[in-house]
Order: C-alpha cells, then structure tokens, then sequence
C-alpha cells in the first residue's frame, strides 16, 4: 500500500478525517518503556495502531516513526489495537514519505521477470541453460 492510499473515514459519525490505510512498524514511548507496533491508519490528527502491550487508555505517549516523533493521547484501546489522539496536527506524508514508489528505470539490474514476460533469445538461452544446471526444463526448450 502506498502513502497516496487515502481514504475519507466518518469517525463515529462526528467527523471525517483523511486517512492512509497502511502497514508498517513503528513504535510507541509509553510509561512502561519503548514498545513495537504496527501502524495500520493514519492522519493528521491521529493513528490505528496494534501492539501486544497495551498502555492504559488515557495515558500519554510519544508516537515514533522514523524521524517522526509526535506525543498523543491513548483514546482506546481494544482487542490488540489502540487508538492515538496526537496532540496537534501532523503532516501524514512526512511520517509516510518511505513508502512513495519508486520509478523504475530500464537500467534495473537485479529486477524479477514476471513469468508471462516476454523474453529475447539472448534471455531465453540464458534461462535455458540456467534451467538446465538446476535440472528444470523450461517450456519451449528443445531439451
């Protein structure tokens, strides 16, 4: 998923708030120490985070992303997830900036061919005798 996955959410019908539906680690300062999480949703004003260690609702923590550090309040919490309130308003593409997707060049060395890739001769040889030094035939070869 990437950071332009923005969706509008009602948040119990008060309010709509952009949000971007993610997965990617992060992790939480509470009372009780440094705590790994996953952050599944994010806004300016907020994230949906899951972690095994739950601090207690009401209790103030430091949301670290990155570079990114924002303190929040815990709103809820439930079922391995909580809810942050941040305590002012952030830019969600400044915490979300490693997940733009890079254009690839036609000098990428190292990508993987997809299996319905056209391939030239030169390739298809190459496969060939690769295949045939792991004992695979490939479809189309005259082994």
């Amino acid at each position: 998923m990437g950071a332009d996955n923005f969706v509008n959410a009602e948040v119990g019908g008060k309010r709509a708030a952009k949000r971007a539906r993610v997965l990617i680690a992060a992790k939480l300062k509470t009372p009780l120490g440094e705590v790994d999480v996953r952050l599944r949703d994010l806004s300016r004003k907020g994230a949906l985070v899951e972690c095994v260690q739950q601090p207690e609702v009401g209790s103030e923590v430091v949301f670290i992303r990155g570079s990114t550090q924002v303190p929040a309040r815990v709103a809820w919490a439930a079922g391995g997830r909580i809810g942050l309130e941040f305590l002012f308003m952030i830019d969600e593409q400044e915490v979300l900036v490693q997940l733009k997707r890079r254009e690839r060049s036609s000098g990428d060395r190292y990508r993987r061919p997809g299996l319905n890739e056209v391939m030239s001769d030169q390739e298809r040889k190459l496969a060939v005798a690769w295949g045939v030094t792991v004992g695979l035939n490939l479809p189309g070869s005259d082994s």
